[in-house]
């Protein structure tokens, strides 16, 4: 019997790519504590937090924004009620870099996702992202996002799923495209896959955004007695125009897409409309702020006319264009005894949603995002911080003809605007590099007080505001945006052998601008661990920037379920300035697979993980004997492709062989289907000894 501290291999491997790998079963974590009740320091109860996020809504399709063919009652009641704001802007003119600035506080200089993933961009959020879930999700409130979310893989147990990114309840689509089907055979419930059964087939019986709007108000029917945080994004009006009834559009001289484009703003006028009126009912209007605003400017896609409608109002522009009418949107604020009635003309981009949220809920926030809080200015302060620019980034390869045509013919080329008081540079790169010459850069300048339409390009009259506003181009670019460490971070082995003591260590980093006290670092481990402190684990004081670091000496019981993914979970408390905090970091630690009994190829072992950027990974089940075609199909974008790792490599992949090793053999190989194939390599494989690691 070989010993345990010999390295453990088998004698022989081949590696290949086909059938997909059995899911490893995850044991549950220790039950968590209660996070703390958030209380302010005035006493007083935190506002509930609503934010209604439409989908492709222009500027002038709302009738508090000069709309007169579309109806939206309930909206323009808000408006009136609450606060208008006139210079609202999303951070981009398409919808994922958009949503991940409003997440995150980041502008598209700065931000992980600067692109629709259609366009070859970064599709995901990271570990280093913080949105305004977790930032309010440590004050104790209960979060939940409802609808569209956008950013994959879709899957669950990664970075990017928003149970990692501070949702604790999420219902709707996880990945960008699957969120254009308005009769989805599934949506997503938390980590689950859930069936819709009656659209199999392209059957359109379940209207998705029902099902959506059904979730959102059981959510706030269960936590009405507790402050919540409830992002709402329906995907109307984006093209398809899919609904179920045209309503008070049906007899109509229009085509068909502009009948139901009509009536899906006119139906997300009316489920804002129920949300408050569930508010009401629950009595929770005098506790609750709700901003509601958009992505983008409106769209022309699936046979949508929006000169029909006058979209984008006075503005130029569309979904897509940097001009104003691509990236100002509507946004009003309300909250009947929390926001002041009226109109503001700040220049507002999404990236203050962020900061906002945070102040009126008490919460820390982190210091290096580019929004600023406009809480005041909800409460009828005058003195609400102003940006001294507002930067916006595009890089799109999808085109439609009316956005192509207000650019000239440069839809697709890489381009950037800023706002400066009343002034707007937009400005063209004819090759798609950041890095170009600003003298090869087309640039326009615009005085948005004399000329709202941006109709009079002033470049050559001003050269001197050209050259100030490029510069504040080029200096809110960064290729990386380093983060300021914010809340707690885990890290864990790559494998905890049962019986074996190994080391976790977590770190909690005061992100924010002002100091916390009372700070503390715990770990919970699954039922039958053991955990020892190996270092401090509290401190009277975190000063800002400041950074507490713990480690345990956790052991697994030897009789610990082999093959399995084991959940810990580091959690940092605080007493902030607005309350108590606390910032919870969960990880996973497998143990091993049972060692082979025979000689073996790697394909028939257990994996103990396997993952790749996108899509499936598949396993060679002929041991890298047969060629392509011989593992069930994968599809990227429509296309079928025989076998694969698929596309977006790096691809990870860890075996345990568990045997004495006379001899180790790998043949490694990916189909990479990528459009842009890395040369540093696709494929990274680990084999795991007792002794040894290699």
């Amino acid at each position: 019997m070989p010993s345990r501290r010999t390295f453990l291999a088998g004698s022989t491997a081949a590696l290949g790519v086909t059938a997909p790998a059995a899911a490893v079963p995850v044991a549950r974590a220790a039950a968590p504590t209660a996070l703390p009740e958030p209380t302010a320091v005035t006493g007083t109860r935190p506002p509930n937090l609503v934010v209604v996020l439409a989908d492709d809504l222009g500027y002038g399709e709302l009738g508090a924004y000069g709309q007169k063919l579309i109806t939206t009652p309930r909206l323009d009641r808000l408006a009136a009620e609450g606060l208008r704001f006139t210079d609202a802007y999303s951070t981009a003119a398409v919808c994922a870099p958009s949503r991940g600035s409003l997440l995150t506080g980041l502008h598209t200089g700065h931000a992980t996702v600067r692109a629709n993933p259609s366009s070859g961009g970064q599709g995901s959020l990271t570990a280093a992202d913080t949105t305004f879930a977790q930032v309010l999700r440590a004050r104790g409130y209960r979060t939940a996002v409802i609808g569209k979310w956008g950013f994959g893989p879709e899957a669950a147990g990664q970075d990017s799923h928003p149970a990692a990114r501070g949702f604790e309840e999420f219902y709707g689509y996880i990945d960008h495209g699957h969120a254009h089907q308005y009769y989805p055979e599934y949506l997503w419930h938390n980590d689950t896959k859930e069936a819709i059964p009656a659209n199999a087939g392209g059957a359109k019986a379940v209207y998705a955004p029902d099902l959506l709007e059904q979730h959102a108000l059981e959510f706030i029917g269960n936590h009405a007695e507790e402050p919540f945080l409830l992002l709402l994004t329906p995907n109307v009006p984006h093209a398809p125009s899919d609904i179920p009834d045209t309503g008070a559009y049906a007899d109509r001289t229009w085509t068909a897409a502009n009948k139901g484009h009509a009536a899906q703003v006119t139906y997300f006028d009316a489920l804002v409309g129920k949300v408050v009126d569930r508010l009401r009912a629950l009595g929770l209007e005098q506790d609750t702020v709700l901003l509601v605003t958009s992505d983008n400017g409106p769209h022309e896609e699936g046979g949508v006319n929006p000169d029909l409608f006058d979209a984008n109002g006075p503005l130029r522009g569309y979904k897509r264009n940097l001009y104003e009418g691509g990236v100002r949107i509507p946004l009003i604020a309300w909250g009947p005894g929390r926001v002041r009635q009226g109109t503001s003309d700040r220049p507002t981009p999404l990236t203050d949603v962020l900061p906002t949220l945070a102040e009126l809920g008490g919460a820390p926030a982190p210091t290096d995002v580019d929004g600023l809080s406009a809480a005041p200015l909800l409460a009828g302060s005058p003195d609400s911080a102003r940006h001294g620019h507002l930067y916006w980034f595009r890089d799109e390869l999808g085109v439609t003809s009316r956005a192509d045509a207000q650019d000239a013919k440069r839809a697709t080329w890489l381009a950037e605007a800023v706002r400066r008081d009343n002034w707007k540079a937009v400005r063209f790169a004819p090759q798609r590099d950041h890095d170009l010459p600003d003298a090869q850069w087309q640039v326009e300048l615009y005085d948005l007080a004399a000329d709202l339409g941006e109709s009079r390009d002033l470049a050559t009259a001003y050269p001197a505001r050209v050259t100030e506003l490029v510069a504040l181009m080029r200096s809110s670019w960064k290729d990386s945006y380093p983060r300021v460490p914010f809340g707690t971070r885990l890290t864990l082995p790559a494998l905890a052998v049962p019986g074996e003591a190994f080391t976790a260590t977590a770190t909690l980093d005061n992100g924010s601008s002002r100091a916390w006290a009372a700070v503390s670092l715990d770990l919970r481990v699954p039922a039958g661990w053991t955990v020892a402190p190996a270092s401090r684990a509290t401190a009277e004081q975190l000063p800002a920037g400041g950074r507490l670091t713990t480690s345990w000496r956790v052991t697994p019981p030897a009789n610990a379920s082999p093959a399995t993914a084991w959940t810990l979970t580091a959690e940092g408390g605080a007493l902030a300035p607005g309350g108590p905090v606390r910032y919870p970091a969960t990880g996973t630690v497998p143990t091993p697979p049972p060692a082979p009994t025979r000689d073996s190829y790697l394909s028939d072992l257990a994996w103990i993980s396997a993952a790749n950027g996108w899509g499936p990974v598949e396993r060679d089940a002929s041991n890298g004997k047969n060629a392509a075609a011989d593992g069930p199909p994968i599809s990227f974008g429509g296309t079928v492709y025989p076998k694969g790792l698929g596309v977006h490599a790096p691809s990870d992949i860890a075996y345990h062989l568990g045997g004495a090793a006379v001899r180790f053999t790998a043949l490694v190989g990916i189909d990479d289907f990528s459009a842009k194939q890395s040369a540093l390599g696709a494929t990274r494989a680990k084999v795991y000894g007792d002794a040894v690691s290699c």
